[in-house]
C-alpha cells in the first residue's frame, strides 16, 4: 500500500495544530470541516500521549459519538461513529507508538504516522474483507480481523476482544 490515493495526506504544520483538534474534540468546539482523517489521527495520537486519564479504548468511543452529535451528525448503523475502525486505529497508533523514537516532538510523531502504512485510508482493508468492515456488526462492536492475523496491530485487537 503506497501514497494515499487520490488524497494527499494533510500533515500538522506544530503541535498546537494537533492539540487543538485533540482539545475541540474532547471538548465539541472542533469546526466539523477539521474532523478530517488526518484530524481523526492526530486526535488519537495526542490523547495517548498526552491524557493518560483518558482509556481510549473505553472512552474513546463516547468521546467521538458525542462529538458527532455536537457538530450536527448521527451515530447509527449507516454513519457517525465506528466501532471496529476507532479500535484499529487506536491500536494501529499504539503499535505506531511502542515503534517511535522517544526523542520524537509530537508533530513528527503524527505526520510519520499520516504519512505511513497506518495513516493510509485504505489501511483498514489490510485487516479487514470490505463487506465484513462496512457492516452493521463492525459499526456496533468490535469484530476480529479476518487479514494479517499475526500482525501486532491484530494481537492488541484480539487482546481487547478477550479481555
Amino acid at each position: 500500500m503506497t501514497g494515499h490515493a487520490g488524497h494527499a495526506p494533510r500533515l500538522f504544520a506544530s503541535d498546537a495544530a494537533i492539540e487543538r483538534v485533540g482539545l475541540g474534540l474532547l471538548n465539541c468546539s472542533l469546526p466539523r470541516a477539521d474532523w478530517t482523517h488526518e484530524g481523526h489521527l492526530g486526535a488519537c495520537l495526542w490523547l495517548l500521549l498526552t491524557r493518560p486519564d483518558i482509556d481510549a479504548e473505553v472512552q474513546l468511543p463516547s468521546i467521538i459519538s458525542q462529538y458527532n452529535v455536537a457538530v450536527g451528525g448521527i451515530n447509527d448503523d449507516n454513519q457517525g461513529y465506528h466501532e471496529t475502525l476507532t479500535q484499529l486505529y487506536i491500536a494501529g497508533a499504539r503499535q505506531h507508538l511502542a515503534e517511535s523514537d522517544p526523542a520524537e516532538t509530537l508533530t513528527q510523531c503524527v505526520n510519520r504516522m499520516i504519512a505511513g502504512e497506518r495513516g493510509h485510508r485504505a489501511w483498514p482493508l489490510s485487516y479487514y474483507e470490505e463487506q465484513r468492515l462496512f457492516s452493521v456488526a463492525a459499526r456496533r462492536t468490535l469484530i476480529a480481523p479476518d487479514r494479517r492475523l499475526g500482525d501486532p496491530v491484530t494481537l492488541r485487537l484480539m487482546d481487547r476482544l478477550t479481555n
